[in-house]
C-alpha cells in the first residue's frame, strides 16, 4: 500500500495529510520538527482495520508555514478544522511528544469528537526536557540554527553520525540518526521560523511550559493509552509515571530499548498494541450535561509536578 500525500486548503493555508484504510477513524499526530511521515512504518498495518489520518501539521512536512499561532490550542483546531473537511465526526486520537500535547487539548477542547486517547511520549507532563529545546527558546537562538543548519555545517553533522554514535549519540541514544535526518530539514529558512514558534509556544528556558496535569480530571471516562520508551533522552521516562498518576484508568505499555519514537523502535509491537487498545476499549461518549458537572466540581487535588523555576 502507498500512503502518498494529499493536499487541501484550510483558512487559506495548504494542509498535507496521509490518509488510508477504512474503518473507524484513527487520527495520528506528529511531534514538534517532524511530520506525517514518522507514522511511515505503522500506517499501512492500521489501516487493515481503521481510516487513518496523519496530517503534517501547519508549520512542519509540506504543509505550509505561515506567520501563524503555533500554540498546541492553535493546532488542535486545526485538527478539528480538517476532520471537518473531510468529513469525519469522531476519532481516536494517537499523539507524539508535541503531538501528544495537541492529543490532549484536542480531547479537552473537543470531548464530543474525541473517542480514545493514546500519548507517545508525549509533551505535557512535566518541565523536564533534553536541553537543546531550551536552548532554542533563548535569545539568539533563531541565529545559531541557522549558522547550525548552514550547507556546510550540516553536511559535517551528518557525515559525523558514526562518531556521534559511539560517543553515546550526544544524549540522543538510539535516536541519534532520525533525529539528525529531521534536522536536516532545518536547511528550510521557513521550517527553522516554524520550529522556533513552535518550540516558543510550548517551551522556555526552565523547560516545558504546556501541561496537562490541571486539567487531566477531564479525560477521567476517556479510555487512555500511555506508551513510553524506557531509553527516552528527549522527555524521561518518569514521565510515563506522571501520565499513569494523572490518569488512573489509562493503560501503561513501557517499549524496552526504545528511545523517543516507540512507534518507529518497533513498529509490529506498536500496531498490536495500539490495535489491541482500540478493539478492547467502547469509545467514550460525550454528554453535555456530565461535562459541565466535572467542569464546576473540578479536581482541586490534580497531580503537579515541578515548574522548574
Amino acid at each position: 500500500m502507498t500512503v502518498d500525500l494529499r493536499f487541501r486548503e484550510v483558512h487559506g493555508y495548504r494542509r498535507a495529510f496521509r490518509m488510508a484504510g477504512r474503518g473507524p477513524a484513527l487520527l495520528l499526530v506528529h511531534g514538534i520538527a517532524d511530520s506525517s511521515e514518522t507514522w511511515l512504518p505503522v500506517i499501512e498495518d492500521l489501516a487493515r482495520t481503521h481510516t487513518v489520518i496523519a496530517p503534517d501539521l501547519l508549520g512542519h512536512g509540506e504543509s505550509d508555514k505561515p506567520r501563524a499561532d503555533y500554540a498546541v490550542a492553535a493546532y488542535a483546531c486545526g485538527m478539528r478544522d480538517l476532520l471537518t473537511v473531510l468529513g469525519i465526526d469522531r476519532v481516536s486520537v494517537v499523539g507524539h511528544s508535541l503531538g501528544g500535547g495537541v492529543a490532549m487539548q484536542f480531547a479537552y477542547q473537543f470531548p464530543e469528537r474525541c473517542e480514545r486517547l493514546v500519548l507517545v511520549s508525549s509533551a505535557g507532563m512535566g518541565p523536564e526536557v533534553h536541553p537543546a529545546f531550551r536552548l532554542a527558546t533563548v535569545p539568539g537562538a533563531a541565529t545559531t540554527l541557522a549558522l547550525m543548519s548552514a550547507s556546510p555545517v550540516r553536511q559535517a553533522v551528518l557525515a559525523a553520525e558514526p562518531v556521534l554514535r559511539r560517543l553515546g549519540g550526544i544524549g540522543l541514544g538510539p535516536d541519534l540518526a532520525y533525529v539528525l535526518s529531521r534536522y536536516a530539514l532545518f536547511a528550510s529558512p521557513k521550517a527553522r521560523r516554524a520550529f522556533l514558534r513552535t518550540i516558543r509556544a510550548a517551551a522556555d528556558v526552565s523547560g516545558q511550559a504546556i501541561t496537562m496535569l490541571d486539567r487531566s480530571y477531564l479525560a477521567a471516562d476517556l479510555p487512555t493509552l500511555v506508551v513510553w520508551g524506557d531509553r527516552d533522552a528527549i522527555i524521561p521516562p518518569s514521565h510515563a509515571e506522571i501520565a499513569g498518576a494523572a490518569l488512573p484508568g489509562s493503560r501503561l505499555e513501557v517499549f524496552e530499548g526504545a528511545g523517543h519514537f516507540p512507534h518507529r523502535h518497533d513498529p509490529a509491537r506498536f500496531v498490536k498494541v495500539l490495535t489491541e487498545f482500540l478493539g478492547s476499549t467502547p469509545p467514550a461518549r460525550w454528554d453535555r450535561r456530565h461535562w459541565q458537572e466535572v467542569l464546576r466540581e473540578g479536581r482541586p487535588d490534580a497531580p503537579s509536578t515541578s515548574s522548574g523555576t
